[in-house]
């Protein structure tokens, strides 16, 4: 079964995010969306919360398959959290690639540091996916500090199915 992992805090999970996640998705038998945790900055009901919003807006594609051969029916995502490397998730699910999204060449930079030492130290390619440019300027960070000085920011996040 070929395995992908789309890794990021996703907080909070965007449209951006979405888009990349519905492009990865025919490309493996699963794709596994992995929300990173840092004990220090989230509470474990945030987390689960994330967790459970993402999974709402994928709901047909989280049903659960009995094996690749399924897959041909529809693809199988799963949405779990983690609080390790990167790699060492990789290798629990046994995945053998991971996906990133890139909006611009400073994200094409980190992502291609990143990609060099998972290739380094477990073997792992890195998948990247360019932005579909109505989407290059959302992100995680702007809609936190818009929903901070109270904007509404319904636009840049998934509708739920």
């Amino acid at each position: 079964m070929k395995i992908g992992i789309f890794t990021g805090t996703f907080d909070p999970f965007t449209i951006g995010h979405q888009n990349i996640a519905e492009r990865a998705l025919p490309m493996f038998d699963k794709l596994v969306i992995a929300v990173a945790v840092s004990k220090l900055k989230h509470a474990s009901e945030e987390i689960s919360k994330r967790v459970e919003d993402i999974k709402a807006v994928f709901p047909k594609e989280c049903s659960e398959l009995v094996d690749a051969e399924d897959a041909s029916k529809g693809y199988r995502l799963e949405v779990v959290s983690y609080d390790d490397l990167t790699i060492d998730l990789a290798h629990r699910l046994g995945a053998r690639f991971l996906v990133r999204g890139v909006r611009s060449a400073k994200d094409f930079e980190y992502e291609r540091e990143q990609a060099d030492i998972n290739k380094q130290l477990g073997g792992v390619e890195t998948i990247l996916l360019f932005s579909d440019p109505r989407y290059s300027s959302i992100s995680s960070t702007l809609v936190r500090e818009l929903r901070f000085f109270g904007r509404e920011v319904d636009e840049f996040l998934p509708k739920i199915k």
